[in-house]
């Protein structure tokens, strides 16, 4: 019933109840009862045409993430400042299901179109904002993610094997961040460093994106240093939020 979800995007955003069923696959009466529930909860609303788009509770549910969610409410500020301070977009991402979910930012005065924005997903094989998370996962992680993924691996210059695949991880992690140039956007640089949970698991990554043009080589270093400073604010702060979001709520009496 939830798969029905995945399919509303910018690009689809409305379903008929027809095209629901052949997606979902079920039975008539079966998705008719799936349309049913969503729409009782709020998650799926009619429209014009007998047709289906998201409903407003996704709205209230994303209204508590940003008040709740501690990478959100702990990397914010942080990400917020540094986007002030080197005048480019600031970008806030979450490790979300086998990829990467942007879950805040800050677009720069005069930045190209199209940069990764909040709501977007993207997979965790390009990008600074990706690679910087991917370096950090467990070990057991990766090698599933090789062995699925090897292909791609080497195409996004991960290494062709498993002993390079993790060089290149082993990299990223020395450094502390990670810079790419034109991995989503020809002409576009991104420098990104992790975030982490109290407990030392990786929950996301804190980064810039820019023109490249607009970066001299020589500024990387400096700038790679402030995203560096952010990360670090960003994971004590979250490291605070989270015992106050996973705090249980009052009996109601």
């Amino acid at each position: 019933m939830l798969g029905l979800l995945e399919v509303f995007t910018a690009s689809a955003p409305a379903w008929s109840t027809e095209d629901l069923i052949r997606f979902s696959g079920a039975s008539r009466s079966t998705c008719y009862r799936y349309i049913k529930a969503l729409q009782a909860a709020g998650l799926l609303t009619p429209v014009a045409g007998g047709a289906w788009m998201l409903g407003p509770r996704i709205i209230e549910l994303d209204r508590t993430m940003r008040l709740c969610d501690p990478v959100t409410t702990g990397g914010g500020p942080p990400m917020r400042r540094l986007a002030e301070e080197t005048g480019f977009t600031g970008l806030l991402c979450l490790l979300f299901s086998g990829t990467v979910m942007c879950v805040d930012d800050v677009p720069a005065s005069g930045a190209p179109a199209g940069l990764f924005s909040r709501g977007q997903r993207r997979p965790l094989f390009a990008g600074a904002a990706s690679k910087v998370i991917l370096a950090h996962l467990p070990p057991h992680r990766l090698r599933a993610l090789f062995a699925r993924h090897r292909t791609t691996i080497a195409a996004a210059g991960l290494g062709a094997d498993w002993d390079a695949f993790r060089a290149a991880l082993r990299g990223i992690r020395e450094a502390g961040h990670c810079v790419t140039i034109g991995e989503f956007q020809p002409g576009v640089l991104g420098i990104a460093a992790p975030l982490f949970n109290a407990e030392g698991g990786v929950l996301g990554s804190i980064g810039i994106a820019a023109e490249a043009a607009r970066v001299p080589p020589g500024a990387r270093a400096r700038l790679a240093e402030r995203v560096m400073a952010a990360a670090r604010e960003a994971c004590t702060r979250i490291a605070e939020e989270q015992p106050r979001a996973a705090r249980p709520a009052r009996a109601v009496r």
